[in-house]
């Protein structure tokens, strides 16, 4: 589904990423691990498009898409929810939803499934983008992104700064999507959160790739999360 190879980028004259390898196939959750500073949202963000490419590969379902505009992104099926939610303020919840749902073939997500997803949303359909809490914007932030009726679901930070049953809401929302087949790649630090879903994890130290394995690899290996995810 999204392949990564040897990707390279930064700002200015600051180069962040030196070679980042990843891969995510149909169906399957990845996460992306590391400590703040790494590199991890650099790294979505250049695979978007958000951040030019200066070296790598980006390729979704086998078609190249390195260095391509952010909606070229989107329309091949990556859908972002990214780090602070960045919804329209002046919106409403429906209008935000609307605003990014897919036109072109039959949608999976419609605005009943988020409504029956998230029946909070539901309830405050009509107020403005900035009259919800912190944990609401974030369900509109997750619902948005489905309205797109993305292959894969990109998570950056989604459960940051979050009450604690706000999160366990967000996590049991993944849970049921990788059920149901939804691909999914997320960036959090609650690692015991991500095990309950995930395949497999992927390491990044300075900009690059330094380990990659499923949940039971990475449970056996306690000296990858003391060395690369522990502050």
């Amino acid at each position: 589904m999204l392949r990564v190879e040897g990707l390279e980028a930064g700002y200015g004259s600051a180069q962040v990423l030196f070679g980042i390898d990843l891969a995510v196939a149909e169906g399957e959750a990845v996460t992306l691990l590391g400590r703040n500073g790494m590199g991890k949202t650099t790294t979505i963000r250049t695979v978007f498009g958000l951040i030019p490419a200066r070296g790598g590969r980006v390729t979704v379902s086998g078609r190249d898409l390195t260095g391509a505009a952010p909606h070229r992104i989107a329309q091949a099926g990556l859908g972002l929810v990214p780090e602070g939610r960045q919804i329209f303020p002046t919106l409403t919840v429906e209008e935000n939803l609307v605003a990014t749902a897919r036109s072109d073939g039959p949608p999976r997500w419609t605005l009943a499934r988020i409504w029956e997803l998230f029946p909070r949303l539901a309830e405050r359909r009509r107020n403005m983008g900035d009259q919800l809490s912190g944990g609401e914007q974030q369900m509109l932030a997750v619902g948005r992104a489905l309205m797109t009726n993305p292959r894969l679901l990109v998570l950056d930070e989604a459960t940051e700064g979050l009450a604690p049953l706000i999160r366990e809401e967000i996590w049991s929302c993944l849970i049921r999507l990788k059920a149901e087949g939804e691909a999914i790649l997320a960036i959090d630090k609650n690692l015991a959160a991500l095990s309950r879903f995930a395949d497999r994890h992927v390491v990044i130290e300075k900009g690059r790739t330094v380990w990659t394995g499923s949940t039971a690899e990475l449970a056996a290996a306690p000296g990858i999360a003391e060395r690369y995810l522990h502050a």
